[in-house]
């Protein structure tokens, strides 16, 4: 939990928050309950490959139900007045689970199971995701949904294949799933002008009253299993803007990927501060690079367009 950071930013700005596993309820909101029956009967004996990235140990998912229960922890923590934000810093990811299908890492999908509750509970809920790779799970969970906005920044042509410009919801959820996909050597200013001239005009169409942000930190310039240029500074500032949508007390950030462990700390420092109040940059704001004409393209859709 974070709240007005200090001289050192950070220092006493953070306090932990005791977490509990999520209940069959409110997972069964995205989950079938055949699936989690699954989950954890693989896990009894034993665990094993689910897929060619996807491995479970006997443990596994006992872990991702804490994982998946920090999000609702957070929520009541946050609605008690405890913190001004919150950061999840959790293990396994979830952006790539399907209701039915683990895959990428992910056993459960952390940030649905949060946002669902949310709009369960009448809330207009905001996902940002800016993982380099597309939150594919997320997408296909609300893709019908108009309590839920969706939006994406992240590289393409990258796993798991989908996020393309197109896919933006279906039957009631139309418009409400903003995909930006950008090509590999992207840096920092291309983001932050999307996020400006795309981002904030959807989102103020929507008014979300709550913001869930899938931080992944794989879109680091470090990071070896994706090939974005962004610096922990470029994170920090996304966080600190989006922060903004939404009033205080009400956003959650949801650890994603992140695959080098220096520009994992780095960036995570910079979004703790950022979404404590503080300024603190640990890299420099990255620019050049391509990118704008996906801005370009996506604020001629989304601002100006049929969908805008």
């Amino acid at each position: 939990m974070c709240r007005g950071a200090r001289d050192d930013v950070l220092d006493g700005a953070v306090t932990p928050l005791e977490v509990q596993p999520v209940g069959d309820d409110d997972l069964a909101r995205v989950h079938p309950r055949a699936y989690l029956d699954s989950l954890a009967r693989y896990g009894e004996e034993g665990g094993g490959w689910l897929d060619a990235d996807t491995c479970m140990s006997s443990t596994s998912f006992e872990v991702a139900r804490l994982a998946a229960g920090a999000g609702l922890c957070a929520i009541r923590a946050l609605r008690e007045g405890r913190g001004d934000a919150a950061f999840c810093a959790i293990r396994p990811p979830g952006h790539h689970a399907l209701s039915d299908e683990a895959m990428g890492f992910c056993l459960l999908s952390n940030v649905a199971v949060s946002a669902a509750a949310l709009a369960d509970a009448g809330e207009r809920v905001m996902v940002f995701d800016y993982d380099a790779h597309h939150g594919n799970g997320t997408q296909a969970i609300f893709y019908d949904d108009p309590r839920v906005l969706f939006v994406s920044m992240h590289q393409w042509p990258l796993y798991p294949g989908t996020g393309a410009a197109d896919e933006t919801g279906s039957g009631a959820g139309e418009g409400y799933t903003v995909n930006l996909p950008f090509p590999r050597g992207t840096t920092g200013e291309a983001y932050l002008r999307a996020f400006d001239e795309v981002v904030v005009p959807v989102a103020e169409r929507f008014a979300p009253t709550w913001l869930i942000i899938s931080a992944g930190f794989d879109a680091h310039r470090d990071d070896p299993l994706a090939e974005l240029a962004l610096s922990a500074g470029d994170f920090a500032v996304l966080t600190e803007r989006a922060n903004t949508l939404v009033p205080v007390g009400r956003t959650i950030a949801v650890l994603e990927g992140g695959y080098d462990l220096a520009a994992l700390q780095r960036s995570t420092r910079g979004v703790l501060a950022a979404l404590a109040g503080g300024d603190d940059r640990p890299e420099p704001l990255t620019n050049g690079g391509p990118g704008i004409d996906v801005v370009e393209r996506a604020r001629s859709r989304w601002v100006y367009g049929d969908l805008g």
